[in-house]
């Protein structure tokens, strides 16, 4: 649990550290679920630092033995998590397959937890896949549970996922209220990370309405807090930013843009 809440700082050495005294303690123990939790916060390290190799290693062990065990929806919670780091990877189909397999899984328990994760991630798909519609309705079908449970991380990420959704549908307007709302969200959890992903978020928002110098400089800070928590953004999940910052670039050019770039706002 100390290693999750050092996620949600941003503190990956900590995280990696915990995680690892962790699951050294459980395996001690001859304790499989200790096992299967701890290598879960090593499997969201992994992914974090795009260290993908390990962390689908990880997941595919702990797919194993939540099978092993009976854990269903552990076992729907990792191949969903298998199936984000399909999509990391560009291999959509596969990660169509897996959030498909995952969300059946999830239903059929029931657990409304293994179903929003697994909704998350065809949201995710979708978009990649330009099939906004299907994106915002599995992503408003998150919300409803993300808000009854006060899940505030999941709030703010499926709220700027939804600001994503109408920037790419040319609404300005719409996307910059949706990102702020998630900004509102992020802050409250403390995640740098999270602010990061709206402050990026913002950007489009303000790179589709014309203003590409503010758009610059909130790319800028959100750069820098990413880069604090020792996990910049990796080349699988930079597919927004670069949409945007060639869109900001564009307009000013190379030398505008770094300018804006370097210079940063105050998130």
């Amino acid at each position: 649990m100390r290693a999750k809440q050092a996620m949600v700082r941003g503190d990956l050495a900590g995280m990696l550290a915990d995680a690892e005294r962790s699951l050294a303690l459980f395996d001690g123990l001859g304790d499989p679920w200790g096992r299967l939790e701890a290598a879960d916060a090593l499997g969201r390290h992994a992914e974090i630092t795009a260290d993908y190799e390990r962390a689908a290693a990880l997941r595919r062990a702990g797919l194993r033995l939540a099978e092993e065990l009976g854990m269903w929806p552990e076992a729907a919670f990792r191949t969903a998590e298998l199936g984000r780091l399909a999509l990391l990877a560009g291999d959509l189909g596969r990660a169509r397959e897996l959030h498909e397999r995952a969300l059946r899984l999830a239903e059929e328990l029931p657990s409304a937890y293994a179903e929003e994760f697994a909704r998350i991630g065809l949201a995710l798909v979708a978009r990649r896949e330009g099939d906004h519609g299907a994106a915002e309705a599995h992503l408003r079908a998150c919300l409803a549970l993300l808000r009854r449970i006060g899940g505030r991380t999941g709030v703010a990420f499926a709220t700027a996922q939804l600001g994503f959704v109408a920037e790419e549908r040319g609404d300005a307007a719409a996307a910059l209220a949706l990102h702020r709302e998630a900004l509102d969200a992020a802050r409250s959890t403390g995640d740098p990370r999270a602010v990061a992903l709206c402050l990026e978020g913002i950007a489009g928002a303000r790179a589709l309405a014309g203003h590409h110098a503010h758009a610059a400089r909130l790319l800028g800070t959100a750069a820098r807090m990413r880069a604090s928590t020792g996990a910049p953004l990796p080349p699988g999940e930079r597919g927004d930013v670069d949409r945007i910052a060639a869109a900001a670039r564009a307009a000013l050019g190379d030398g505008g843009f770094d300018a804006a770039l370097a210079r940063g706002l105050e998130p």
